[in-house]
């Protein structure tokens, strides 16, 4: 395998981040646009001083610093880089980019992280990615007969057609085989966070499952930042909270709080657990008090029928997601909903993306499981040979794990073996604005697997308890279906599927 260490550049700052702070703070209280280049030494402290310790921080929330980040796992990304609402990013895929090489985060070296650990870890590392290698290679036949029929590929077929087929079985083939690689699978990312951000990323960098990791990035990224402004962090004592609350925990294995979470589920992906019982009725009248209307001008269905039709609401056919910008579909945040769910590493990586969405996710450090705790995806658990390198993957990599930690290597190092199959239980709250945006997206058939799962059966349980949601929510092309062209708005990446036409009465074979 090969490693490398974490490499931090700075692509695009703000000239002069700090100055445009003190800046933004003046204007406040002036009769005109305050410019940086007005700013004095004397106000760099004064208000840099009185802004930044007495809380005042979205004077810093102007600068923006992008940052390309390679040699970083998968681990920290979900645990911390994206743990949080306030960043934007633009990660490889492991869906669409096959990942011949064998590259992975390795710890540093320490008391209890010798030579004879970093070889358990490596060859166990190596191992993943032979398993992924074979799992790529048996699962492009069936993925390829599928598609085919989806299709209808046979000889007559343009070869355009069955050219774009044969590519989309590589794909579905390397999204499936993905679930055996170590979450210390290196990523490559452009990163782009505020200034005060980038001050909470520093103070909370302990605050996650690897804080080793965490330290060195988060370290690089703020030393960039220092040397395009070196005010930006030194007029500030600001240092990292080296003890958050959350390590006083005794450490223990999860495997009893994973069979209680499981139970709880019952047999479910995610399971409905709160939800704000006179939702209909307050949407309604949030949606009357935007307009002006009375309840006899505007009864609760027609308020509700008049936010959520596709064809009397044209902001719910757009693709830019203007939801809060939308006065008349504001209204739908006044109306929650609590779910639990069990998903695999890899699913929840792409399901925190919905940030409006937010999940309290495990810190796994204080829920480990002792004995092998995964999901398996469809394509792998229909074909006999697929699960059995699958099984045997899992089994390799929670035995690498465990012995690491037999050894008195620390949590922290030793779950980056962990694969991506590995299950997250977390429990995910949203308003109905912001769900019926991730549910839009999440039950189109492109969705990955575990996300669109998910969000099918939040849908079912949300129209069980109101069932006149129902004819609402689903994916774009059952909302613009007989309204808009095109129906489907994935362009080249169409599914294949006319989901329209039975949704959700439709069976996702892929």
């Amino acid at each position: 395998m090969e490693t490398a260490a974490p490499r931090v550049t700075l692509r695009n700052h703000f000239a002069h981040a700090f100055d445009s702070a003190i800046a933004a703070a003046r204007t406040c209280y002036s009769p005109r646009l305050i410019a940086p280049e007005e700013v004095t030494d004397k106000q760099r402290v004064m208000i840099g001083s009185a802004t930044f310790f007495g809380g005042h921080h979205t004077v810093y929330q102007h600068a923006h610093f992008e940052f390309g980040l390679e040699n970083i796992s998968r681990q920290f990304v979900w645990s911390f880089l994206h743990s949080h609402p306030f960043y934007n990013s633009e990660q490889q895929s492991q869906r669409y980019v096959r990942l011949d090489r064998a590259q992975a985060y390795v710890p540093p070296a320490g008391e209890n992280f010798g030579a004879a650990e970093r070889a358990i870890y490596e060859r166990a590392v190596s191992r993943a990615w032979d398993h992924y290698r074979e799992l790529t290679r048996v699962l492009e036949p069936t993925a390829h007969g599928i598609l085919a029929d989806i299709w209808h590929v046979s000889s007559m077929s343009h070869p355009k057609r069955v050219q774009k087929v044969q590519r989309q079985s590589e794909k579905r083939a390397i999204e499936v085989a993905r679930y055996v690689l170590p979450v210390a699978a290196f990523t490559t990312m452009v990163h782009t966070v505020s200034g005060i951000v980038l001050h909470r990323l520093y103070r909370m960098l302990a605050a996650s499952d690897t804080p080793s990791e965490a330290r060195h990035v988060i370290g690089e990224m703020v030393a960039r930042v220092r040397e395009a402004d070196p005010q930006f962090f030194d007029r500030f004592d600001n240092e990292p909270m080296d003890s958050p609350p959350e390590w006083g925990e005794p450490v223990h294995d999860g495997d009893e709080f994973a069979r209680e979470f499981d139970v709880k589920l019952g047999g479910k992906t995610a399971t409905l657990v709160d939800h704000s019982p006179g939702a209909l009725r307050v949407m309604a009248d949030a949606f009357r008090a935007v307009m002006g209307l009375t309840a006899a001008q505007c009864p609760d269905a027609d308020a509700l029928d008049r936010m959520l039709n596709p064809a009397r609401n044209p902001y719910r056919r757009e693709t830019l997601n203007i939801g809060v910008h939308a006065p008349l579909m504001r209204p739908l945040q006044h109306a929650n909903f609590t779910f639990t769910k069990k998903i695999s590493h890899t699913a929840d990586s792409q399901d925190q993306r919905h940030r409006m969405v937010p999940g309290s996710r495990p810190l796994l450090t204080l829920a480990d499981t002792r004995s092998p705790d995964y999901i398996t995806p469809m394509l792998i658990r229909d074909n006999a040979r697929a699960l059995e390198i699958y099984e045997q993957a899992m089994a390799e990599a929670w035995a690498a794990k465990n012995e690491l930690l037999n050894r008195g290597v620390p949590r922290e190092f030793a779950l980056y073996l962990l694969p991506n199959a590995k299950a997250i239980r977390l429990v995910e709250s949203g308003s109905l604005l912001h769900l019926l945006h991730k549910w839009t997206m999440r039950t189109c058939f492109n969705a990955q697997e575990e996300i669109y799962q998910s969000s099918i059966e939040e849908v079912e349980q949300v129209r069980a308890v109101f069932p006149e949601l129902a004819r609402y929510i689903g994916p774009p092309c059952h909302l613009r279906a007989g309204i808009s062209t095109p129906i489907c708005t994935e362009g080249s990446h169409f599914c294949g599927v006319k989901v329209w036409l039975d949704f959700p009465n439709i069976q996702r074979r892929i």
